[in-house]
Formats: C-alpha cells, structure tokens, sequence
C-alpha cells in the first residue's frame, strides 16, 4: 500500500485536536493522538551515539515504541513489533522511524493516508521532506493572543505572555515560510476561527486538498471512542466530547490584561498582522532589554512549576510512563 503522509503545522492549542479528530472520523485517514516523538527525542539523539549502529537505532526503535505505547491517550488495535519496524526502515533516522510507526498504525485501519498532529514538527520540515512520497502539510492557525491565553490555562507550556508569544510567533513564522517555499499543492492554511465559523466548508476544502471523501461523519466526531478516550486523558481536552463551539475565539479581549496583550502584540503583531489579525495597539517594535527578559524568565519557570503541582494524580499517572522514558533517556547523555 502507498501511504499519504499529512503533517500539521502550526502551534498547539490552535484547535489541534478538534481538526485531528474531525479527520480521523473520515474513511481512509488515521489520525492518532501524537506522542510528540520528533519533538520529544530530536533533541536526544545524542544519546544513541551513531545510528548507523544496528544495535544503536534498535535501541531507539524501542524507546520510540515505549513513546507510544506509554502515550496519555492510547493508540488502540495496532501492536508495534520492534523486528517489523527495522526491517521496514530504509534509513536510520528517527523519522524514518515516525513514518513507519504511523504506517502501522494506518494499516491497522485500512486507512492509507495518516496525519501526525505534533505541530512543533515545522522545526524538522527540512527532515520530513526527505520522506518518500514528500509529506503535505496542514497549516492550521489561531489569533496567538487566544492561544496565549489557552497555554495560560493549560497544564503543558510556556506560561509567560513573553515566552508564548515568542513560541507562537516563530512556529508561525516558520509555517509561513514553508507555505511560500512549497506552495499550496503541499501547503494548506487553516484558520481556526474559520474553522469555527463553517466547519462543513473547511472540511471539504480540506478534504478537497487530502484528496479523500467528505463525510458528515466528521461533524459526529465528539460521539467518537477517540474523542472520549482523549478527553478522559487530561482536563485540557475536556471540549472534544462538545460539538464545534463556534464562540470559541476573541476571548483574550476580556480575559487578557492589557499589559499581556502589548507584551504579545511587541513581541509577535508583526506576524499577527500577516495572518490576518488586527492588533489592539499602536506597534512598538523596541526590542525587550535582557534584564526584562531575565524577569520573565523567573516568572514563567514559576508559574510552570505551580501548574505541575495541579495536575491530578490520574493525570500524572498517565504521563508517568513517557516521562520516565525520556528521563532514562536524559542520563545516558
């Protein structure tokens, strides 16, 4: 079988796992909730030492087969056979190693186009792009001052409007980027306030771009195991078992300070302004000095350590298992 492979770009909580979802309602597409693996073990790598190795890229095979099998939200009826793996491998690569975890996954459904959602993946287009067939991209984004105010609310992430803002801006700077680089046959932008606005239309565009069938299944997608399974993973994804909440944006208007709103319009309104957003300030584009940098620093690792402290303890268990992989990880480096 020849396999489609889709990657979402952009930043999360952007409606990531609403579209996700929605997509994995449709025949012939698997769209699993990522374990982020080129996120999370990209910066790794030097612990495997030399991956031309053989017994080195087993060694990865298997903690990217943990990754998974220890993701928050499960990724039922496929079991991955580290040998199969190996032997469908044509690279030592760690994605090569991503593409054929989500091959299996797609075959287990009879689905041949697969999607992963880990949307930091934009840093490593330059490594998906070596993939055979070339990936086609989903370039789904959201007013960044919302997504700011989501990550603010959310147990993952940065917490500090500073280092939000500067995320968001460059992942989206980066998307843009890839868009005018590869064009709109790879290329296709989404904005989620669209999204929101008329989901049947963006579907079939989308659907239209996949090259796969419409199907008002994908408007039931709140009904579907996937979704109860994910939202029974994390409070963060309580709203996948909803229906699509059309109100759902311009939220920072009442719920942002104005000072968290210049500091992100200072930091990221030129990028705002390309995809479409008009800023609540007159432009500063002065430059933050360090030590103000170094004070949000401060705060956002404090604020970080205080959301840990509020995760449930079901909740800290079903991360458990991929942290201390990656913590295993950590110290052989």
């Amino acid at each position: 079988m020849t396999f489609t492979p889709v990657q979402m770009i952009g930043t999360q909580r952007s409606g990531s796992n609403l579209l996700r979802l929605m997509l994995n309602q449709l025949k012939g597409v698997s769209a699993p909730h990522p374990p982020h693996i080129l996120e999370r073990l990209m910066p790794l790598l030097p612990a495997y030492g030399d991956l031309e190795i053989p017994g080195n890229f087993e060694t990865l095979i298997a903690d990217v087969c943990t990754l998974v099998e220890t993701n928050p939200v499960p990724w039922t009826g496929v079991t991955l056979n580290q040998k199969v793996i190996l032997d469908r491998c044509e690279t030592a690569t760690l994605p090569e190693i991503t593409r054929v975890v989500y091959e299996l996954k797609a075959e287990s459904e009879g689905a041949h186009i697969w999607m992963c959602k880990s949307m930091a993946n934009i840093r490593y287009a330059d490594e998906l792009e070596k993939y055979d067939p070339k990936p086609l991209y989903v370039h789904l984004f959201r007013d960044g001052r919302d997504v700011a105010l989501s990550f603010k609310k959310a147990i993952v992430g940065e917490k500090h409007i500073y280092h939000i803002a500067r995320q968001w801006k460059e992942e989206q700077d980066a998307s843009v980027d890839l868009y005018e680089k590869l064009g709109g046959d790879r290329v296709i932008r989404l904005r989620y306030e669209d999204l929101l606005r008329n989901p049947q239309a963006e579907l079939k565009r989308l659907c239209g771009f996949l090259d796969v069938e419409y199907s008002e299944s994908a408007m039931a997608y709140h009904e579907s195991d996937e979704s109860k399974e994910t939202a029974n993973s994390g409070l963060m994804w309580q709203n996948v078992v909803k229906p699509v909440l059309a109100d759902n944006h311009n939220k920072f208007l009442k719920e942002l300070s104005q000072e968290d709103i210049r500091i992100f319009e200072r930091v990221a309104g030129d990028t705002l302004e390309t995809l479409g957003y008009e800023l609540q300030f007159e432009r500063n584009q002065s430059p933050f000095r360090e030590e103000e940098i170094a004070g949000f620093t401060e705060i956002n690792e404090h604020l970080k350590a205080e959301f840990r402290k509020k995760l449930r303890p079901e909740d800290l268990e079903k991360r458990r298992g991929q942290e201390e992989l990656l913590k295993s990880v950590r110290a052989r480096m």
